[in-house]
């Protein structure tokens, strides 16, 4: 029988540890945002770059939508993680430092968001190595966190990650605490798994190629909230994937102001970064070994 079709979980990640959040809240939100840009759809497409109403979705992020997210993030007080392409870095250095301005934290995302399933290995390196540079180079930081991008990684790519230091992902959809990955190699980065209910991509963009309908604010606003007061109750973390080419429209918008205030009732929910997360994750990872 072929090894990848052996009966056996495909994450050997053991179960998440009920480690307590932290100031004695009882559950998280992670509110993460994916800026992908024009980049989504070259990387989807190399001829779309000939195609430019199709590049002007993308091309909507850096121009209205993180400015208006940025708006809705301060007024609520709020710190969030950006997974933002080495593509979109290059292209629109102005938006991602307007991101950092703002205390927020930015990730990485791949360089052209293409999917590390299917490239061959050097694809894969380069996609991550001119991210990391692009980081680096125009805005002077180090990522910590890497999301897949299309939702989508491989054993490789999770080695990858380790080697190159990032401490944590945010792409896998199995559990609702985070975890610690296990590679073939040993001990991976931490995983804060992503509810795939809080990807706004299903809700609010029809494709050019395969048109779907667009769900309606109140439709959206109460499938997050439903989520997001269970995820509260379990005691797990909400970890959110919204696109400010989706999220940044005029009506959509108003889902996530209206979500955040929804949120902000309860004063029992730590609503941190993914950088943060993974801090405390660790610290009481260590606390647990000594």
């Amino acid at each position: 029988m072929d090894d990848n079709l052996a009966t056996k979980p495909a994450n050997p990640a053991p179960a998440a540890p009920e480690f307590p959040w932290p100031s004695g809240a009882t559950s998280a939100l992670f509110p993460a945002f994916d800026v992908d840009s024009e980049s989504v759809w070259l990387g989807a497409d190399p001829q779309n770059a000939k195609r430019l109403i199709t590049m002007s979705y993308g091309g909507y992020e850096a121009r209205v939508g993180i400015p208006k997210i940025l708006e809705v993030l301060k007024r609520h007080e709020v710190t969030a993680t950006f997974f933002v392409t080495g593509w979109s870095i290059d292209a629109n250095p102005a938006a991602c430092e307007a991101i950092l301005a703002g205390g927020h934290e930015i990730a990485h995302h791949g360089y052209l968001h293409l999917r590390p399933d299917t490239a061959d290995e050097a694809t894969r390196i380069d996609e991550m190595d001119r991210a990391i540079d692009a980081m680096k180079r125009v805005l002077g930081i180090v990522p910590a966190g890497y999301r897949a991008p299309w939702g989508e990684t491989c054993v490789e790519q999770m080695e990858l990650l380790k080697s190159r230091g990032i401490r944590y992902s945010s792409s896998f959809r199995d559990d609702i605490r985070p975890y610690r990955h296990l590679l073939p190699s040993g001990a991976g980065p931490i995983e804060i798994p992503v509810n795939y209910s809080f990807d706004d991509w299903s809700y609010g963009l029809t494709h050019r190629t395969s048109p779907r309908a667009m769900f309606g604010r109140e439709e959206v606003l109460s499938i997050w909230r439903d989520e997001f007061d269970q995820t509260r109750e379990w005691g797990g973390v909400t970890t959110m994937v919204m696109h400010p080419q989706v999220t940044g429209r005029p009506m959509r918008i108003r889902i996530l102001d209206q979500f955040l205030t929804h949120v902000r009732q309860f004063d029992d929910v730590w609503i941190a970064t993914g950088r943060e997360i993974t801090e405390h994750y660790e610290r009481c990872e260590a606390e647990i070994s000594r």
